[in-house]
């Protein structure tokens, strides 16, 4: 009777994927095998994963990217009021407060820093006149000393790429002394083909703007400035543009920091070159060689930075599902979403509320409706079950690097962290992305489970762009929690996928981090629903494992694993 019960509950579960526009799959025993792993999940959990509706996730997508909420801005109000929101539907559905002193909120300290108008940023090339930039339209700057005021007056000295990566045999300093100096680098990585170089064409955390400015602070700079080019970077330059405008929040410094953290637009960096007497792009090019040398460009940036500093909290919103076997209860699966937006942008005109629709109301959707399922469950994984909602990412992952550091369980006990950001509300998948899984020894797993689901495992639509290190996930992957994150691929159902292919470039072009980001009726959140069932299967199999989940020998994040578990 047991196997019949069995097989009825995932032919239940074929049925259901059917109605999201997946293909059907067969009634099948209870324990299913793909190349020696087993899928196993109890009806309880089938029954729980039948309970999640695109209408749930729709409704939270709908409050939280609602103008009222103000764009959800770190540290403003309406950033308060969307943690109370999670906070309270956590509370719904029965989940245990995580953070601190018995609440819901676990409070994160942030400094806010503003930079005012009397803020001024030249450039006094070796020929010409000084360039007196422009902010927004030609610059970005921040003053990551988190101090009121700070001058600079230094040669400007070109870096390449700013990278020095031992294992690639990859230095673009060469041991000259950059102390006191502002280093002109290039955003991305050395272009390659081959995967045992940078990755290939994945783009590696030396890729990131966050570590170019960590090493070049590491190295005594005084400042730094990133060219941008819209294919190098992997969007516009609105979007550096609106990421900076305002107040920008970080973690209170530990260490050494940049007086200017700056971006300039590709035509100015153009025509700093031609003053120097060189070419951009002649430049670009010769970076690319390991034989690169640092170059003075006989010019100075004199830069007169001005800021108003603000130290606040904000809050990660943590709950928990405790696991119901007692020898395993102090482990954890973790989901994570962030729940941050850029807030309202006050000299904007026109609509200038920043409600981050998809990015990332959507992943905060699925969070709460993953918290309501299980939840619901008449039964409980033997792990526990950690929902963190998370706040500054849009900062720089601010909120999930200080949850990563003061966990409510301790990193080396938290066997998957499953993150979701920017899940697209196109309609039904057929494929599934999971970039960063193949990393850890749980992806085995996620092969058996697409399967079950019928979705194809798509390969990173764009590994340039360096996803993995630019969501939450990637703030657990440095305590050493296996991580990634659950998204859509480019193939839906009734589509072909150079359709999909074309919403992404139209969304990354006109909408991302832009107020154009808002809910519409017509957003089907089909999708949204398919990608929360999946993590839910994959949630509740990790917490069923015989043993915790690891990273590959020889990845990154192996030996922050070992150490967090000894």
């Amino acid at each position: 009777m047991r196997s019949i019960i069995s097989a009825f509950l995932i032919m239940c579960l074929g049925l259901s994927l059917w109605a999201e526009g997946g293909t059907p799959a067969p009634a099948a025993p209870a324990r299913v095998k793909h190349d020696s792993v087993s899928i196993q999940l109890p009806g309880a959990a089938y029954a729980a994963l039948e309970t999640i509706s695109p209408d749930h996730i729709r409704w939270h997508v709908r409050f939280l990217a609602h103008d009222l909420l103000e764009g959800r801005g770190t540290g403003q109000r309406g950033g308060d009021i969307a943690a109370e929101y999670i906070a309270t539907q956590f509370a719904e559905y029965g989940l245990k407060p995580a953070g601190d002193h018995g609440t819901y909120m676990q409070k994160v300290p942030l400094v806010g820093i503003t930079a005012l108008p009397e803020t001024v940023f030249s450039i006094i090339p070796k020929q010409g006149e000084t360039m007196n930039l422009k902010p927004l339209d030609e610059y970005v700057a921040d003053d990551e000393t988190q101090q009121p005021q700070s001058d600079v007056d230094a040669d400007i000295v070109f870096v390449g790429y700013g990278i020095v990566a031992p294992e690639y045999n990859w230095d673009d300093y060469k041991g000259v002394d950059v102390r006191g100096k502002v280093l002109l680098m290039l955003v991305n990585e050395p272009p390659s083909n081959d995967p045992n170089f940078f990755k290939g064409k994945d783009l590696t955390y030396y890729g990131r703007w966050t570590y170019k400015y960590e090493e070049a602070a590491r190295k005594g700079a005084v400042g730094v400035i990133l060219v941008h080019q819209t294919q190098m970077a992997s969007y516009p330059w609105e979007v550096v543009r609106n990421s900076n405008s305002g107040e920008k929040a970080a973690l209170p410094i530990d260490g050494p920091a940049l007086k200017v953290a700056s971006w300039i637009h590709n035509d100015v960096a153009a025509r700093l070159a031609r003053a120097s007497g060189m070419n951009l792009e002649k430049m670009m090019q010769e970076a690319q060689s390991r034989d690169f040398h640092p170059i003075s460009l006989g010019a100075r940036l004199k830069a007169h930075m001005v800021s108003r500093i603000r130290h606040f909290e904000s809050n990660n919103v943590l709950a928990i599902l405790p696991g119901s076997d007692r020898k395993v209860a102090d482990e954890a699966v973790l989901y994570t979403a962030h729940y941050d937006h850029f807030g309202i942008r006050p000299d904007m005109p026109g609509d200038n509320i920043f409600n981050g629709a998809q990015d990332n109301a959507t992943g905060c959707g699925i969070l709460l409706e993953l918290a309501r399922a299980f939840g619901s469950a008449a039964a409980r994984p033997r792990r526990s079950i950690l929902f963190a909602a998370v706040t500054a990412e849009e900062q720089g992952l601010l909120g999930s690097e200080y949850l990563g550091k003061h966990p409510p369980i301790s990193a080396g006990k938290i066997t998957l962290d499953l993150n979701y950001d920017d899940v697209k509300p196109l309609g039904a998948p057929e494929e599934v992305e999971v970039s960063g899984a193949e990393r850890t020894t749980f992806y085995p797993e996620v092969q058996a489970m697409a399967k079950e689901f019928r979705l194809s495992i798509r390969p990173d639509a764009r590994p340039e762009a360096g996803h993995f290190y630019r969501s939450d996930h990637f703030s657990m992957a440095r305590v050493g929690i296996p991580s990634f994150s659950i998204n859509e691929g480019m193939k839906y159902k009734g589509h072909s996928e150079s359709w999909g292919i074309e919403q992404e470039r139209e969304f990354v072009e006109k909408h991302y981090h832009q107020p154009s980001d808002e809910y519409h009726p017509e957003m089907d959140f089909t999708g949204d629903s398919a990608m929360a069932r999946f993590g839910f299967a994959l949630g509740w199999d990790a917490a069923s494992l015989p043993k915790l989940i690891g990273w590959q020998h020889g990845d990154e994040f192996e030996a922050v694993r070992i150490k967090s578990q000894q």
